[in-house]
Protein backbone atom coordinates (compact mmCIF):
# COMPACT_ATOMS: atom_id res chain seq x y z
CA UNK A 1 0.00 0.00 0.00
CA UNK A 2 2.68 2.50 0.98
CA UNK A 3 4.62 1.74 -2.20
CA UNK A 4 1.57 2.48 -4.35
CA UNK A 5 0.86 5.72 -2.53
CA UNK A 6 4.46 6.85 -2.88
CA UNK A 7 4.39 5.85 -6.55
CA UNK A 8 1.45 8.21 -7.11
CA UNK A 9 3.12 11.10 -5.27
CA UNK A 10 6.36 10.65 -7.20
CA UNK A 11 4.56 10.56 -10.55
CA UNK A 12 2.50 13.63 -9.68
CA UNK A 13 5.69 15.54 -8.88
CA UNK A 14 7.32 14.40 -12.13
CA UNK A 15 4.27 15.67 -14.03
CA UNK A 16 4.59 19.13 -12.52
CA UNK A 17 2.50 18.99 -9.34
CA UNK A 18 3.63 21.40 -6.64
CA UNK A 19 1.47 19.49 -4.16
CA UNK A 20 -0.25 16.09 -4.19
CA UNK A 21 -2.06 13.81 -1.78
CA UNK A 22 -3.56 10.34 -2.05
CA UNK A 23 -6.36 8.80 0.01
CA UNK A 24 -7.11 5.08 0.00
CA UNK A 25 -10.46 4.39 1.67
CA UNK A 26 -12.21 1.12 2.45
CA UNK A 27 -15.74 1.30 3.86
CA UNK A 28 -17.90 -1.44 5.35
CA UNK A 29 -21.58 -0.79 6.12
CA UNK A 30 -24.39 -2.79 7.68
CA UNK A 31 -28.04 -1.81 7.96
CA UNK A 32 -30.71 -3.89 9.74
CA UNK A 33 -34.34 -2.75 9.90
CA UNK A 34 -37.39 -4.38 11.45
CA UNK A 35 -40.71 -2.88 10.36
CA UNK A 36 -43.93 -3.90 12.11
CA UNK A 37 -42.70 -7.35 13.03
CA UNK A 38 -40.85 -8.21 9.83
CA UNK A 39 -37.32 -7.73 8.55
CA UNK A 40 -37.59 -4.81 6.14
CA UNK A 41 -33.97 -5.04 5.07
CA UNK A 42 -30.69 -6.63 6.11
CA UNK A 43 -27.90 -5.12 4.05
CA UNK A 44 -24.14 -5.57 4.23
CA UNK A 45 -21.80 -3.88 1.77
CA UNK A 46 -18.21 -2.86 1.20
CA UNK A 47 -16.46 -0.46 -1.12
CA UNK A 48 -12.84 0.56 -1.60
CA UNK A 49 -10.79 2.77 -3.85
CA UNK A 50 -8.41 5.69 -3.96
CA UNK A 51 -8.41 9.34 -4.95
CA UNK A 52 -5.52 11.54 -6.08
CA UNK A 53 -5.59 15.31 -5.56
CA UNK A 54 -2.92 17.56 -7.10
CA UNK A 55 -2.05 21.19 -7.70
CA UNK A 56 -0.49 21.97 -11.10
CA UNK A 57 0.08 25.54 -12.32
CA UNK A 58 -1.87 26.81 -9.31
CA UNK A 59 -5.06 24.80 -9.98
CA UNK A 60 -6.63 21.68 -8.52
CA UNK A 61 -7.05 18.35 -10.26
CA UNK A 62 -8.69 15.22 -8.89
CA UNK A 63 -9.26 11.68 -10.15
CA UNK A 64 -10.18 8.38 -8.51
CA UNK A 65 -10.61 4.68 -9.13
CA UNK A 66 -11.89 1.52 -7.45
CA UNK A 67 -8.91 -0.47 -8.77
CA UNK A 68 -5.74 -0.23 -6.71
CA UNK A 69 -2.74 -1.51 -8.67
CA UNK A 70 0.37 0.07 -10.16
CA UNK A 71 -1.01 0.57 -13.66
CA UNK A 72 -4.22 2.18 -12.38
CA UNK A 73 -2.32 4.38 -9.93
CA UNK A 74 -0.26 5.67 -12.85
CA UNK A 75 -3.34 6.28 -15.01
CA UNK A 76 -5.34 8.06 -12.30
CA UNK A 77 -2.40 10.23 -11.23
CA UNK A 78 -1.81 11.26 -14.84
CA UNK A 79 -5.50 12.08 -15.23
CA UNK A 80 -5.51 14.22 -12.08
CA UNK A 81 -2.51 16.23 -13.26
CA UNK A 82 -4.04 16.66 -16.73
CA UNK A 83 -7.27 17.96 -15.18
CA UNK A 84 -5.32 20.40 -13.01
CA UNK A 85 -3.34 21.67 -15.99
CA UNK A 86 -6.55 22.22 -17.97
CA UNK A 87 -8.19 23.94 -14.98
CA UNK A 88 -5.22 26.30 -14.71
CA UNK A 89 -6.10 27.83 -18.08
CA UNK A 90 -9.30 29.32 -16.62
CA UNK A 91 -8.38 29.91 -12.97
CA UNK A 92 -8.78 33.40 -11.52
CA UNK A 93 -6.02 33.10 -8.92
CA UNK A 94 -3.55 30.41 -7.95
CA UNK A 95 -4.40 28.04 -5.12
CA UNK A 96 -2.55 28.98 -1.94
CA UNK A 97 -2.37 26.50 0.91
CA UNK A 98 -1.72 27.28 4.56
CA UNK A 99 1.28 25.47 5.98
CA UNK A 100 0.62 22.13 7.64
CA UNK A 101 2.89 19.71 9.49
CA UNK A 102 4.16 16.44 8.05
CA UNK A 103 2.52 13.71 10.13
CA UNK A 104 3.29 10.00 10.44
CA UNK A 105 0.71 8.51 12.77
CA UNK A 106 -2.25 6.15 13.29
CA UNK A 107 -5.65 6.78 14.87
CA UNK A 108 -8.56 4.51 15.75
CA UNK A 109 -11.99 4.96 17.30
CA UNK A 110 -12.17 3.46 20.78
CA UNK A 111 -14.36 0.37 20.38
CA UNK A 112 -15.14 -1.93 23.29
CA UNK A 113 -17.20 -4.39 21.24
CA UNK A 114 -16.74 -4.62 17.48
CA UNK A 115 -20.24 -4.12 16.05
CA UNK A 116 -19.37 -6.04 12.88
CA UNK A 117 -18.32 -9.05 14.98
CA UNK A 118 -21.69 -9.19 16.73
CA UNK A 119 -23.85 -11.88 15.14
CA UNK A 120 -26.61 -10.59 12.88
CA UNK A 121 -29.00 -12.83 14.80
CA UNK A 122 -28.20 -11.01 18.05
CA UNK A 123 -28.76 -7.61 16.47
CA UNK A 124 -32.03 -8.68 14.86
CA UNK A 125 -33.22 -10.19 18.14
CA UNK A 126 -32.74 -6.79 19.81
CA UNK A 127 -34.69 -5.06 17.05
CA UNK A 128 -37.50 -7.63 17.10
CA UNK A 129 -37.91 -7.30 20.87
CA UNK A 130 -38.03 -3.50 20.74
CA UNK A 131 -40.44 -3.60 17.80
CA UNK A 132 -42.71 -6.06 19.65
CA UNK A 133 -42.87 -3.75 22.69
CA UNK A 134 -44.08 -0.87 20.50
CA UNK A 135 -46.71 -3.03 18.78
CA UNK A 136 -48.14 -4.05 22.15
CA UNK A 137 -49.43 -0.49 22.64
CA UNK A 138 -52.99 -0.18 21.24
CA UNK A 139 -53.25 2.42 18.49
CA UNK A 140 -49.76 1.93 17.04
CA UNK A 141 -50.09 1.26 13.29
CA UNK A 142 -46.43 1.15 12.25
CA UNK A 143 -43.36 0.30 14.33
CA UNK A 144 -39.75 0.56 13.23
CA UNK A 145 -36.43 -0.46 14.80
CA UNK A 146 -33.11 0.16 13.06
CA UNK A 147 -29.37 -0.47 13.49
CA UNK A 148 -26.78 1.17 11.20
CA UNK A 149 -23.04 0.46 11.32
CA UNK A 150 -20.06 1.87 9.43
CA UNK A 151 -16.31 1.26 9.52
CA UNK A 152 -13.86 3.30 7.42
CA UNK A 153 -10.21 2.48 6.95
CA UNK A 154 -8.30 5.48 5.59
CA UNK A 155 -4.70 5.68 4.45
CA UNK A 156 -3.48 9.18 3.57
CA UNK A 157 -0.14 10.26 2.15
CA UNK A 158 1.05 13.61 0.78
CA UNK A 159 4.08 15.27 -0.74
CA UNK A 160 4.56 17.04 2.59
CA UNK A 161 5.75 13.67 3.92
CA UNK A 162 2.57 12.73 5.79
CA UNK A 163 1.60 9.07 6.15
CA UNK A 164 -1.55 8.57 8.24
CA UNK A 165 -3.71 5.51 8.84
CA UNK A 166 -7.12 5.86 10.51
CA UNK A 167 -9.90 3.44 11.48
CA UNK A 168 -13.19 5.15 12.29
CA UNK A 169 -16.17 3.11 13.50
CA UNK A 170 -19.69 4.49 13.95
CA UNK A 171 -22.68 2.68 15.45
CA UNK A 172 -26.26 3.91 15.44
CA UNK A 173 -29.84 2.90 16.14
CA UNK A 174 -33.37 4.28 16.16
CA UNK A 175 -36.95 3.45 17.19
CA UNK A 176 -40.08 5.00 15.70
CA UNK A 177 -43.74 4.42 16.44
CA UNK A 178 -46.54 5.76 14.23
CA UNK A 179 -50.10 6.07 15.52
CA UNK A 180 -53.09 6.87 13.32
CA UNK A 181 -56.50 8.26 14.18
CA UNK A 182 -59.55 9.09 12.03
CA UNK A 183 -58.08 12.36 10.78
CA UNK A 184 -54.35 12.41 11.44
CA UNK A 185 -51.10 10.55 12.00
CA UNK A 186 -48.60 11.14 14.79
CA UNK A 187 -45.14 9.71 15.42
CA UNK A 188 -42.60 9.45 18.19
CA UNK A 189 -38.93 8.66 17.68
CA UNK A 190 -36.09 7.65 19.97
CA UNK A 191 -33.38 8.72 20.74
CA UNK A 192 -33.85 11.56 18.21
CA UNK A 193 -36.04 12.48 15.28
CA UNK A 194 -33.45 11.81 12.59
CA UNK A 195 -32.94 8.60 10.64
CA UNK A 196 -30.84 7.31 13.56
CA UNK A 197 -28.65 8.43 16.45
CA UNK A 198 -25.04 7.34 16.10
CA UNK A 199 -21.70 7.89 17.75
CA UNK A 200 -18.10 6.98 17.02
CA UNK A 201 -18.20 3.85 19.15
CA UNK A 202 -18.82 0.12 19.07
CA UNK A 203 -21.85 -2.04 19.79
CA UNK A 204 -21.64 -0.99 23.43
CA UNK A 205 -23.28 2.30 22.41
CA UNK A 206 -26.28 0.52 20.88
CA UNK A 207 -26.62 -1.60 24.02
CA UNK A 208 -26.56 1.55 26.17
CA UNK A 209 -29.62 3.00 24.40
CA UNK A 210 -31.98 0.55 26.13
CA UNK A 211 -34.12 0.19 23.03
CA UNK A 212 -36.41 -2.50 24.44
CA UNK A 213 -36.98 -0.62 27.70
CA UNK A 214 -37.68 2.67 25.87
CA UNK A 215 -40.08 1.22 23.30
CA UNK A 216 -43.32 1.27 25.38
CA UNK A 217 -42.94 4.96 26.26
CA UNK A 218 -42.17 5.90 22.65
CA UNK A 219 -45.27 4.09 21.41
CA UNK A 220 -47.54 5.40 24.17
CA UNK A 221 -46.56 9.02 23.44
CA UNK A 222 -47.33 8.56 19.74
CA UNK A 223 -50.85 7.42 20.63
CA UNK A 224 -51.37 10.18 23.21
CA UNK A 225 -50.49 12.82 20.63
CA UNK A 226 -53.58 11.88 18.60
CA UNK A 227 -55.84 13.41 21.25
CA UNK A 228 -53.54 16.23 22.34
CA UNK A 229 -54.44 19.85 21.52
CA UNK A 230 -52.31 21.78 19.02
CA UNK A 231 -49.52 23.92 20.43
CA UNK A 232 -51.00 27.41 21.04
CA UNK A 233 -49.66 30.22 18.88
CA UNK A 234 -47.96 33.23 20.39
CA UNK A 235 -44.75 34.57 21.90
CA UNK A 236 -43.55 32.67 24.93
CA UNK A 237 -40.60 31.11 26.73
CA UNK A 238 -39.21 28.02 25.02
CA UNK A 239 -37.09 25.20 26.44
CA UNK A 240 -35.51 22.88 23.87
CA UNK A 241 -34.17 19.41 24.67
CA UNK A 242 -30.75 18.16 23.57
CA UNK A 243 -31.74 16.39 20.32
CA UNK A 244 -33.58 19.48 19.05
CA UNK A 245 -30.70 21.76 20.03
CA UNK A 246 -28.49 19.42 18.00
CA UNK A 247 -30.39 20.46 14.87
CA UNK A 248 -30.51 24.11 15.94
CA UNK A 249 -26.72 24.12 16.26
CA UNK A 250 -26.31 22.26 12.97
CA UNK A 251 -28.47 24.58 10.89
CA UNK A 252 -28.01 28.01 12.45
CA UNK A 253 -24.34 27.74 13.47
CA UNK A 254 -22.57 24.75 11.93
CA UNK A 255 -23.34 25.51 8.29
CA UNK A 256 -22.89 29.24 8.82
CA UNK A 257 -19.29 28.84 10.04
CA UNK A 258 -18.04 26.69 7.12
CA UNK A 259 -15.59 29.16 5.61
CA UNK A 260 -15.99 27.98 2.01
CA UNK A 261 -19.64 29.10 2.19
CA UNK A 262 -18.61 32.49 3.54
CA UNK A 263 -16.08 32.94 0.74
CA UNK A 264 -18.63 31.97 -1.91
CA UNK A 265 -17.06 28.75 -3.18
CA UNK A 266 -19.88 26.54 -1.86
CA UNK A 267 -23.60 27.29 -1.88
CA UNK A 268 -25.21 23.97 -2.78
CA UNK A 269 -27.89 22.42 -0.54
CA UNK A 270 -27.43 24.71 2.45
CA UNK A 271 -26.66 28.10 0.92
CA UNK A 272 -24.04 30.64 1.96
CA UNK A 273 -23.72 32.38 5.35
CA UNK A 274 -24.70 35.55 7.17
CA UNK A 275 -21.49 35.26 9.23
CA UNK A 276 -19.36 37.24 6.78
CA UNK A 277 -15.71 38.04 7.43
CA UNK A 278 -16.20 41.53 8.87
CA UNK A 279 -18.26 39.99 11.70
CA UNK A 280 -15.39 37.90 13.04
CA UNK A 281 -14.46 39.04 16.53
CA UNK A 282 -17.06 41.80 16.77
CA UNK A 283 -20.50 40.30 16.14
CA UNK A 284 -22.82 39.30 18.97
CA UNK A 285 -24.07 35.89 17.88
CA UNK A 286 -25.86 35.19 21.17
CA UNK A 287 -26.21 36.14 24.80
CA UNK A 288 -23.17 36.22 27.09
CA UNK A 289 -23.88 32.69 28.37
CA UNK A 290 -23.68 31.19 24.85
CA UNK A 291 -20.37 29.42 24.21
CA UNK A 292 -20.04 27.22 21.12
CA UNK A 293 -17.00 25.10 20.24
CA UNK A 294 -16.10 23.02 17.19
CA UNK A 295 -14.26 20.02 18.60
CA UNK A 296 -13.08 17.11 16.45
CA UNK A 297 -11.09 15.68 19.37
CA UNK A 298 -13.96 14.80 21.70
CA UNK A 299 -14.36 11.04 22.20
CA UNK A 300 -17.41 9.51 20.58
CA UNK A 301 -18.49 12.41 18.41
CA UNK A 302 -19.78 11.62 14.92
CA UNK A 303 -17.45 14.38 13.73
CA UNK A 304 -14.41 13.10 15.66
CA UNK A 305 -11.21 11.85 14.03
CA UNK A 306 -7.45 12.00 14.40
CA UNK A 307 -6.72 13.91 11.19
CA UNK A 308 -8.90 15.43 8.50
CA UNK A 309 -8.67 14.43 4.84
CA UNK A 310 -5.82 16.89 4.25
CA UNK A 311 -3.75 15.31 7.02
CA UNK A 312 -4.32 18.24 9.41
CA UNK A 313 -4.65 17.22 13.09
CA UNK A 314 -8.11 17.35 14.67
CA UNK A 315 -8.61 20.53 16.67
CA UNK A 316 -10.78 22.20 19.29
CA UNK A 317 -11.78 25.61 17.91
CA UNK A 318 -13.71 28.37 19.75
CA UNK A 319 -16.66 29.56 17.62
CA UNK A 320 -18.66 31.71 20.04
CA UNK A 321 -17.24 32.97 23.33
CA UNK A 322 -19.48 34.79 25.82
CA UNK A 323 -21.87 35.44 22.94
CA UNK A 324 -19.23 36.89 20.59
CA UNK A 325 -18.53 35.25 17.21
CA UNK A 326 -14.82 34.33 17.11
CA UNK A 327 -14.13 31.45 14.72
CA UNK A 328 -14.80 29.50 11.52
CA UNK A 329 -14.26 25.94 10.31
CA UNK A 330 -11.42 26.05 7.77
CA UNK A 331 -9.26 24.14 5.32
CA UNK A 332 -5.70 24.68 4.11
CA UNK A 333 -7.09 26.61 1.13
CA UNK A 334 -9.60 28.81 2.98
CA UNK A 335 -7.61 29.54 6.17
CA UNK A 336 -5.22 32.02 4.48
CA UNK A 337 -8.20 34.38 4.04
CA UNK A 338 -8.02 34.75 7.83
CA UNK A 339 -4.23 34.71 8.02
CA UNK A 340 -4.46 31.41 9.90
CA UNK A 341 -3.54 27.76 9.60
CA UNK A 342 -6.28 25.20 8.91
CA UNK A 343 -8.16 23.90 11.95
CA UNK A 344 -8.71 20.55 10.27
CA UNK A 345 -12.29 20.60 8.95
CA UNK A 346 -11.82 19.05 5.49
CA UNK A 347 -13.70 15.77 5.10
CA UNK A 348 -14.80 13.64 2.15
CA UNK A 349 -17.60 11.09 2.16
CA UNK A 350 -15.49 8.46 0.39
CA UNK A 351 -12.52 7.78 -1.88
CA UNK A 352 -14.27 9.10 -5.01
CA UNK A 353 -15.10 12.55 -3.58
CA UNK A 354 -13.03 15.67 -3.00
CA UNK A 355 -12.83 16.78 0.65
CA UNK A 356 -14.93 19.82 1.57
CA UNK A 357 -15.07 22.04 4.64
CA UNK A 358 -17.48 20.11 6.88
CA UNK A 359 -18.76 20.44 10.39
CA UNK A 360 -16.91 18.38 12.97
CA UNK A 361 -18.67 18.42 16.39
CA UNK A 362 -20.21 21.87 16.85
CA UNK A 363 -21.12 21.91 20.55
CA UNK A 364 -23.02 24.22 22.88
CA UNK A 365 -20.99 24.28 26.08
CA UNK A 366 -22.94 23.30 29.24
CA UNK A 367 -24.28 25.84 31.71
CA UNK A 368 -25.15 25.62 35.39
CA UNK A 369 -28.80 24.54 35.61
CA UNK A 370 -30.46 21.21 36.28
CA UNK A 371 -33.45 20.56 34.04
CA UNK A 372 -35.71 20.26 37.06
CA UNK A 373 -34.64 23.68 38.34
CA UNK A 374 -34.90 25.21 34.86
CA UNK A 375 -38.50 24.10 34.48
CA UNK A 376 -39.31 25.17 38.03
CA UNK A 377 -37.87 28.63 37.25
CA UNK A 378 -40.11 29.01 34.19
CA UNK A 379 -43.52 30.41 35.08
CA UNK A 380 -45.07 29.97 31.64
CA UNK A 381 -43.76 28.45 28.42
CA UNK A 382 -43.36 25.36 26.24
CA UNK A 383 -40.90 22.46 26.37
CA UNK A 384 -40.26 20.99 22.89
CA UNK A 385 -38.56 17.74 21.98
CA UNK A 386 -37.41 15.75 18.94
CA UNK A 387 -37.24 17.33 15.51
CA UNK A 388 -39.91 16.67 12.91
CA UNK A 389 -39.39 19.36 10.27
CA UNK A 390 -37.00 22.17 9.38
CA UNK A 391 -36.77 25.20 7.16
CA UNK A 392 -33.99 27.78 7.09
CA UNK A 393 -33.00 30.40 4.54
CA UNK A 394 -29.89 30.18 2.37
CA UNK A 395 -27.87 32.46 4.67
CA UNK A 396 -28.74 30.42 7.82
CA UNK A 397 -30.54 33.40 9.31
CA UNK A 398 -34.34 32.92 9.36
CA UNK A 399 -35.59 29.52 10.49
CA UNK A 400 -38.79 27.61 11.25
CA UNK A 401 -38.60 24.22 12.98
CA UNK A 402 -41.23 21.68 14.01
CA UNK A 403 -40.89 19.05 16.71
CA UNK A 404 -42.73 15.80 17.38
CA UNK A 405 -43.98 16.72 20.84
CA UNK A 406 -44.25 19.52 23.37
CA UNK A 407 -45.44 20.05 26.91
CA UNK A 408 -47.02 23.11 28.44
CA UNK A 409 -45.01 24.73 31.26
CA UNK A 410 -47.23 26.39 33.82
CA UNK A 411 -46.15 27.70 37.23
CA UNK A 412 -42.87 25.83 37.03
CA UNK A 413 -44.30 22.43 36.12
CA UNK A 414 -44.83 20.39 32.97
CA UNK A 415 -48.49 20.24 32.07
CA UNK A 416 -50.55 19.33 29.02
CA UNK A 417 -49.15 17.53 26.00
CA UNK A 418 -49.18 19.52 22.72
CA UNK A 419 -49.08 18.12 19.20
CA UNK A 420 -47.55 19.56 16.01
CA UNK A 421 -45.48 22.21 17.82
CA UNK A 422 -43.36 24.68 15.84
CA UNK A 423 -41.10 27.62 16.63
CA UNK A 424 -39.40 30.25 14.50
CA UNK A 425 -36.77 32.94 14.80
CA UNK A 426 -33.81 34.88 13.47
CA UNK A 427 -30.52 33.26 14.42
CA UNK A 428 -28.72 36.04 16.40
CA UNK A 429 -31.98 37.20 18.01
CA UNK A 430 -32.87 33.65 19.04
CA UNK A 431 -29.44 32.90 20.54
CA UNK A 432 -29.40 36.39 22.06
CA UNK A 433 -32.54 35.41 23.99
CA UNK A 434 -30.88 32.31 25.51
CA UNK A 435 -30.85 32.91 29.26
CA UNK A 436 -30.20 29.44 30.74
CA UNK A 437 -28.38 26.22 29.76
CA UNK A 438 -28.40 22.95 31.67
CA UNK A 439 -25.25 21.58 33.20
CA UNK A 440 -22.74 18.85 32.36
CA UNK A 441 -24.95 16.16 33.89
CA UNK A 442 -27.54 16.80 31.14
CA UNK A 443 -25.00 17.36 28.32
CA UNK A 444 -24.85 14.68 25.62
CA UNK A 445 -23.29 14.18 22.21
CA UNK A 446 -26.01 14.09 19.54
CA UNK A 447 -25.78 13.48 15.81
CA UNK A 448 -27.12 14.65 12.48
CA UNK A 449 -26.37 11.39 10.65
CA UNK A 450 -26.91 12.61 7.09
CA UNK A 451 -25.69 16.10 6.20
CA UNK A 452 -25.46 16.78 2.47
CA UNK A 453 -23.12 19.19 0.79
CA UNK A 454 -21.45 19.64 -2.58
CA UNK A 455 -22.08 18.51 -6.13
CA UNK A 456 -21.84 15.62 -6.63
CA UNK A 457 -23.57 15.27 -3.29
CA UNK A 458 -21.69 14.06 -0.25
CA UNK A 459 -23.58 12.78 2.81
CA UNK A 460 -21.67 12.71 6.07
CA UNK A 461 -22.42 12.56 9.81
CA UNK A 462 -21.83 15.54 12.09
CA UNK A 463 -21.84 15.73 15.87
CA UNK A 464 -23.40 18.29 18.22
CA UNK A 465 -23.08 18.28 21.99
CA UNK A 466 -25.85 20.01 23.91
CA UNK A 467 -27.91 20.14 27.09
CA UNK A 468 -31.47 21.54 27.34
CA UNK A 469 -31.57 25.33 27.13
CA UNK A 470 -34.11 28.13 27.61
CA UNK A 471 -34.95 30.93 25.17
CA UNK A 472 -37.15 33.92 25.95
CA UNK A 473 -39.62 35.70 23.61
CA UNK A 474 -39.89 33.00 20.93
CA UNK A 475 -42.73 32.73 18.43
CA UNK A 476 -44.35 29.30 18.70
CA UNK A 477 -47.36 27.69 17.07
CA UNK A 478 -48.70 24.57 15.42
CA UNK A 479 -48.24 23.04 11.99
CA UNK A 480 -51.76 21.61 11.93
Amino acid sequence: MKELLQRSLNLASLRGATYADVRVVGTARESLRVLSGRVSHAIQGESSGFGVRVIVDGAWGFASSAVLDAAEVDRVTAEATAIARASATVRRAPVLLAEAPAVVDAYATVVRRDPFAVAVEEKLDLLFRADAEMRRVPGVRVSEALIELERQEKHFASTLGSDIHQTIVQSGAMLRAVAAGPHEVQRRSYPSGFSRHQLAAGYEFIASLDLVESAPRVAAEAVMLLDAPPCPAGETTLILDGPQLCLQLHESCGHAIELDRVLGSEASFAGTSFLTLEKLGGFHYGSEIVNITADATIPGGAGSFGYDDEGVPAARTPIVRDGLFVGYLTSRETAPALGQASNGAMRAEDWNRLPLVRMTNVNLEPGTWTLEDLIADTDEGVFMSTNRSLSIDDKRLNFHFGTEIAWEIRRGKLGRLYKNPTYMGVTPVFWGNCDAICDQMHWRMWTVPICEKGQPSQAIATGHGAAPARFRRVRVGSSG
